[in-house]
Order: structure tokens, then C-alpha cells, then sequence
């Protein structure tokens, strides 16, 4: 599966959400989820950021794909998604949760390691973070 995430940044502080459906029940990550038919990368991460928490950004740039292979207790796969991951300006709307997100956290970006996060979020964050700096 082709997927795209995006990490939202406002008054310097990131946008983490808390998953309610697996894979990664529980974790935090950023808000994100498939591409769709005919969409860009960019155009499903910001689809994605307000379907799953109603939030406008505008996006700086790309900062690093991620992969992930969930795998069942005899070793095989049972999901597989490619994520690619853009850092952005929030520009409307307040966090909220819903069908697959719960909890929202605007985060310094040096603490996001405090919440049970998805793998390599804080190194994901910190280079969103270098980006936006480099973007206003």
C-alpha cells in the first residue's frame, strides 16, 4: 500500500495523533493514511489531515518515506505500506478526534519521545523540523 502522512507544525510545536485502529493501535504518528486513484502524494496527506482530524495545512516539502511490514506469529506479512511523509504549516482548525484517531497532542518536537510512538517518529520530526525552519 502506497501512503502518505503529513507532520503539522504551528507556533513550533508538531501535531501527533493517537491511532485507534491498527496497525499501530495506540501509537502516536502523524495524521496520514492511502493514496487514492489519481491523487498526489501531497494531495492525500492533506486529505488525510483533515478527514482524520479536521485540520488545513500548507506543506513545506518532503521529508522521508517510511516502511512498514507488519508481520503474523508464523512470520508471515499481513500488511505492507510504503508512507511518505511531508512536513507542513498548519493554516486553520483546531485537532479532533474521530473514527481513527483519539487523542491529539501539539508537541515540542524535542518531546514527542515521551508517547508511545510509531518507529522513528522523533528522527522523522526532527528533520520536519530542520525543513520547516528552512521554509517559513
Amino acid at each position: 500500500m502506497l501512503a502518505a502522512s503529513v507532520g503539522v507544525f504551528r507556533e513550533g510545536r508538531v501535531l501527533i495523533a493517537e491511532r485507534l485502529v491498527e496497525p499501530a493501535k495506540g501509537l502516536f504518528t502523524f495524521p496520514g493514511g492511502r493514496v487514492e486513484l489519481g491523487e498526489t502524494l501531497a494531495e492525500a496527506a492533506l486529505r488525510e489531515l483533515m478527514e482524520e482530524v479536521g485540520v488545513e495545512a500548507r506543506i513545506a516539502g518532503f521529508i522521508d518515506h517510511v516502511e512498514t511490514v507488519v508481520r503474523g506469529p508464523g512470520g508471515e506479512p499481513s500488511f505492507h505500506a510504503v508512507i511518505c511523509a511531508f512536513a507542513a504549516h498548519w493554516v486553520a482548525g483546531e485537532p479532533r478526534s474521530s473514527d481513527e484517531i483519539g487523542q491529539t497532542i501539539w508537541a515540542r518536537p524535542e518531546d514527542v519521545a515521551r508517547w508511545p510512538t510509531t518507529k522513528g517518529l522523533p528522527g522523522i520530526v526532527a528533520k520536519a523540523r530542520t525543513l520547516i525552519g528552512a521554509h517559513p
